[in-house]
């Protein structure tokens, strides 16, 4: 898929972009560029692997190369999926010849991972300093007084506090923090502000700069602070905000300069369902040294693109074959990996274990659920389905997840036949129900389909060898706390003794 066709303006061909140039869930993310190439992370939470990789060359098309961290830690807290807990705000920056990421888990403190090179391998988790609320942090190094510093918000949900921002001193070789942490800037002071986080620190024309959202995901705006010391006083300014735009909540993202100079700004806005698509604005320095983002403060819909060399289309990954039993980078466990869930063989197609558990009814509860993301503009999502699930109730499907969900797929029934089954839950639901009643899969196969239109409303229908046929009720795909809804595959089974068999899906396609 083109860059169009993955869900979002982004390169229109005549020397132009439209925003999002990223126009899925790419939360909260931040940039970096090391020579001729830009580096972007962004939040990941509770899925595995974490802490996406994506690179470009023009800030507009970009392409998804790897991931940072293969499991998170500490591992046995993320043995169950915890859809919004895990991997808030990273920062990525490159110093000493090394990329380093930091970010803040609410509920275990700072860590950081880094590598010699972008595609690994990356070291472990490391983690800088625990504690409860410790969220977005942001890692500098100041090249001319040979320092390093570390700023992070707080999340009042595991602190009890909240709209300020804390700074450290760190060791050079980034592993601890020199002193117990000032706040920099406490935004219950600042009439109007609440919600301060997401800092991003920098160094320029002799300032220390922080820029930091507040006003929430969904309503803020960006801010800008400045000091001539990392301790303070700060001073500050709205930079980028809505105005009489359509972008809502424009913030949350990283400054990056290109080889020529010019400066850019990558930010998300908050789409519901959809999760946090991200935008490109320009960014420029006025006369009284304040960055001024956008178009004079307010996010532009169509720009020129950046001066920087020409690019062919590109856009992260969506569609899948499955080579060898293989999945895709684009693709992620709701919690950490174990051995298997998925199993390698000679052809295409993925073949997932009907995993036995006590929450087969309640996809949100299943760790082996492997995810991607929903594409902003309608779509169409196809994939095939043959179910070799030997034990009663075994099931496979393709579903839409979110704090609701619904799936149609594959189910063997208590008499040894398959039969196709379409399920929802709703948010308050503790457990599932049929959208629709079951129908014979006489093959045990089955071609699975889901039409999204605008506002992420999902239609689903299924071919079991007479043509595809409508199922249920339209299902409206509903984010959780901070993530967006969710495509799925799995594969699964009543809590039991002995193996329940597996499940084949092949040729994803979204359209």
């Amino acid at each position: 898929m083109n860059a169009t066709g993955a869900g979002g303006l982004g390169d229109l061909g005549d020397g132009t972009y439209g925003n999002p140039v990223l126009a899925a869930d790419w939360p909260d993310p931040d940039v970096v560029r090391v020579g001729d190439d830009f580096h972007l992370t962004a939040s990941s939470f509770g899925r595995a692997p974490g802490l996406p990789l994506l690179h470009s060359r023009d800030l507009v098309n970009w392409t998804l190369i790897g991931h940072a961290l293969e499991r998170l830690e500490p591992a046995e807290a993320f043995a169950a999926p915890r859809h919004d807990c895990g991997v808030w705000a990273p920062s990525i920056r490159h110093h000493d010849g090394r990329f380093w990421i930091f970010w803040g888990d609410p509920d275990h403190g700072v860590f950081q991972v880094n590598s010699p090179d972008i595609r690994g391998p990356w070291s472990s988790p490391h983690l800088v300093k625990a504690g409860k609320g410790l969220i977005d942090a942001c890692p500098l190094w100041d090249e001319e007084r040979g320092e390093a510093y570390l700023v992070h918000a707080w999340a009042k949900s595991r602190s009890g506090i909240k709209n300020r921002l804390t700074g450290h001193r760190m060791s050079p070789d980034g592993r601890e923090l020199l002193d117990e942490g000032r706040v920099l800037v406490d935004a219950d002071h600042i009439p109007g502000w609440f919600t301060l986080e997401g800092p991003k620190l920098y160094r320029h024309d002799g300032w220390f700069w922080i820029l930091a959202p507040a006003g929430g995901v969904a309503t803020g705006w960006q801010g800008a602070f400045r000091s001539r010391t990392f301790h303070g006083p700060y001073e500050e300014r709205i930079v980028l905000e809505q105005g009489d735009t359509p972008v809502n909540g424009p913030h949350q993202g990283g400054w990056v300069r290109t080889p020529s100079g010019d400066d850019w700004f990558l930010h998300f806005q908050q789409r519901g369902a959809y999760g946090r698509v991200v935008h490109l604005q320009p960014l420029r320095w006025g006369a009284d040294g304040w960055p001024v983002i956008g178009a004079d403060g307010a996010p532009v819909d169509v720009h020129k693109k950046p001066d920087l060399p020409p690019q062919p289309f590109a856009a992260p990954p969506t569609d899948d074959d499955f080579p060898g039993g293989r999945h895709g980078r684009q693709w992620q466990w709701s919690a950490n990996p174990r051995d298997g869930w998925a199993t390698s063989h000679a052809a295409d197609g993925l073949r997932l274990a009907c995993v036995r558990s006590a929450d087969a009814h309640d996809l949100r509860r299943l760790p082996h659920v492997l995810t991607q993301r929903i594409p902003l503009v309608p779509c169409t999502v196809e994939v095939g389905l043959r179910l070799d699930g030997t034990a009663a109730d075994a099931r496979a499907g393709l579903a839409v997840l979110g704090d609701a969900f619904s799936w149609i797929g594959l189910e063997r029934d208590g008499a040894g036949a398959v039969r196709l089954v379409h399920r929802f839950a709703e948010s308050v639901a503790e457990r599932e129900r049929d959208a629709e009643r079951p129908r014979p899969a006489p093959d045990g196969t089955a071609r699975l389909r889901i039409s999204i239109a605008d506002g992420a409303r999902c239609r689903f229908s299924a071919d079991t060898g007479d043509g595809f046929r409508p199922s249920g009720q339209v299902f409206a795909a509903t984010p959780w706390r901070w993530v967006g809804a969710r495509l799925g595959l799995f594969a699964t089974a009543p809590a039991g003794r002995g193996g329940a068999g597996t499940a084949l899906f092949t040729r994803f396609r979204i359209t």
